[in-house]
This record gives C-alpha cells, sequence and structure tokens, in this order.
C-alpha cells in the first residue's frame, strides 16, 4: 500500500461498508479494519496516507490507538470521526496528535476534504523525512575536520577565524570546504550554513 491510502478503523460493518464505498467513490484508496489492533498488527512502515478511526471501540479504544501510534513512531497523520465526541475528549484526541476531529454525522464533502488534506500533510512528512535521511546520509561522509568546518560556518565565522580556531592555514579552510559542499552536494555558502543550522536544531532535539 505504498499508494496514499485512507486506513478506515470501526467496528461498525454498516459504517465501514459506507464510509469505504464514499471514500473510493471520491477517488482515494481505502483500506478496512474492525479493530484497532488489527491495524496494528497488519500495519507496514511503506504505508502512506492517512488514518481514519472510530474512538469507541471494543477492545483498544481510539485514544489508545493514538498512544500506540506515538509510542511506535508510526506517523500517519490521524483524523477521529465518532458519534461520542465532547470537549474532554476532543482535547485528548489533539493533545495525542489527531490531525482533525469530526462529529457523526459528517457532511461528505467536509469528511473528503479534510481525507485529501491530511493525505497532503502526510506526503509532505514524507518528503521531508526523505530529504533529512539523504542530507545525513552525506553528512555521515564528512570527516570530522570537514564536520568541524562545517559546524563554524553555519555559526557565521570567516575563514580566518575559523583558521584560529581550528589552528590550520585559511587555505586549508578552503580545501576543507570545498570537499565538504562537494560531498554534500551544496553549491552555496548560504546552503551551508542553513544545512549547519538544521543539524545543530537535530542535535539540541536528541539532547533535550
Amino acid at each position: 500500500m505504498n499508494d496514499p491510502t485512507v486506513f478506515l478503523v470501526d467496528d461498525d460493518v454498516a459504517v465501514r461498508d459506507a464510509l469505504s464505498l464514499l471514500i473510493s467513490v471520491k477517488g482515494l484508496r481505502t483500506a478496512v479494519f474492525a479493530s484497532a489492533e488489527g491495524f496494528l498488527n497488519t500495519y507496514s512502515v511503506s504505508w502512506r496516507g492517512c488514518l481514519l478511526t472510530d474512538l469507541q471501540m471494543p477492545g483498544m479504544p481510539g485514544l489508545q490507538l493514538q498512544r500506540h501510534l506515538v509510542e511506535r513512531g508510526i506517523e500517519l497523520p490521524v483524523v477521529v470521526l465518532t458519534a461520542h465526541g465532547d470537549v474532554a475528549t476532543t482535547r485528548a484526541a489533539l493533545k495525542n496528535g489527531a490531525l482533525d476531529f469530526l462529529e457523526k454525522p459528517v457532511d461528505d464533502e467536509v469528511l473528503i476534504e479534510v481525507l485529501r488534506n491530511a493525505i497532503r500533510v502526510d506526503e509532505q512528512r514524507h518528503r521531508a523525512r526523505t530529504s533529512r535521511d539523504q542530507t545525513l546520509q552525506r553528512v555521515a561522509k564528512l570527516t570530522p575536520r570537514e564536520l568541524d568546518v562545517l559546524r563554524l560556518l553555519a555559526e557565521g565565522l570567516q575563514h580566518r577565524e575559523i583558521a584560529a580556531r581550528l589552528a590550520i592555514s585559511p587555505r586549508t579552510v578552503e580545501v576543507y570546504k570545498a570537499r565538504m559542499m562537494e560531498k554534500l552536494q551544496v553549491r552555496t555558502l548560504a546552503d551551508v550554513i542553513r544545512l549547519g543550522a538544521d543539524m545543530a536544531r537535530e542535535a539540541a532535539i536528541t539532547t533535550s
């Protein structure tokens, strides 16, 4: 299921049938599950799209399903569709990362637009993750000294300042910079600075 798919989790077979028919008629792919456990046991990291789930279900309820998604690092956007909504439940669902919260009965066009938006969010996240992973793979090819030059350039230091900091010549800084930019496949100093800033943020998040 690498194509964008709406993964529908609802214990009511009539609801599943009606929603899956509507979603399919509107041109979206759908896969249905009678329980949260069934979805989690079948889930693959290659799946793209969004999750449309009920809250009140036998076994694992929708809010607990959301918590399991977070714990397992599953980043599919979640849309909650329920007949049992209240302020506390809505707040809990959104706090658990739900992209949207809809109450039954819902207007068909509203539901489809929310699902299309959730799929767009997933595509954006997927592209960002892919780009980040590719960048990290390129960064891993840098030598420790090239990494030093990258970080110091990102801090805004000039070549002579970097040379003094690392106890090397400005010419050597130029050599390291050229090699580093070639490995990272970047062309401008602005790209280097942005990449260095992104690395610093990633490091801060990892250590926080």
